[in-house]
């Protein structure tokens, strides 16, 4: 498969922590997590190509806050290609009730992602490459928060798989990826815990985003 990235496009990454990891701070502009990685890595095979990166993760976002900033933080830059990453906040909002105007449901998520699908669709034209929310545990006893969040997330998950079907994007399965990861090392490896990667587990997401892009 032929790489996706044409020369002089732009690519934007937009999402939570996991995304920002820093581009607000110390690690301008596109922090040291997987965008970093992928851009650098991108930039190092395919220098011909001039790819313009943005990265406009912002920690502690849901997917409500990406509605709400999408204008000014991913349409406005007329990308051609957007990586989501988003759902793990929205998950743990809605397990502790956080209000109305915080909390995200499963119903909720799937409402408010179609939204920001038709939004790329009608006003950017960009493709896609979906990332799934992701949990790095092997919690299973029953009670346990945990245990709680590993049996929740499928919900958020369901959501991006029938938005990758239903508007033919890429997909990374990243709760799948870490997984398979979690039959070799422990959490240990990938996370200090289940939320924020470690260096090597931006790494296992990079490797895919990669390779789900032809690199």
């Amino acid at each position: 498969m032929p790489f996706a990235i044409k020369p002089k496009q732009t690519v934007l990454f937009i999402g939570d922590s996991i995304t920002d990891c820093g581009r607000r701070g110390a690690a301008a502009p596109m922090g040291d997590g997987y965008p970093a990685m992928i851009a650098e890595l991108v930039d190092a095979r395919y220098p011909s190509l001039q790819t313009k990166w943005i990265n406009t993760g912002i920690g502690g976002n849901t997917i409500r806050d990406l509605t709400n900033r999408f204008y000014d933080d991913c349409i406005r830059h007329k990308p051609d290609w957007v990586s989501v990453k988003i759902g793990i906040n929205d998950l743990h909002r809605w397990m502790a009730n956080a209000g109305e105007n915080v909390s995200v449901s499963p119903e909720q998520y799937a409402d408010m992602y179609e939204g920001l699908m038709q939004r790329l669709k009608k006003e950017t034209g960009a493709k896609i490459i979906l990332m799934d929310p992701f949990y790095i545990s092997t919690e299973s006893h029953a009670g346990m928060h945990r245990t709680n969040v590993l049996k929740e997330l499928p919900k958020y998950i369901k959501t991006v798989h029938a938005m990758v079907k239903k508007h033919r994007t890429k997909h990374v399965k990243t709760h799948d990826l870490f997984h398979a990861a979690l039959k070799h090392h422990s959490p240990d490896r990938w996370c200090p815990e289940p939320v924020h990667p470690y260096r090597s587990g931006h790494l296992l997401m990079a490797q895919d985003w990669l390779k789900q892009m032809g690199y």
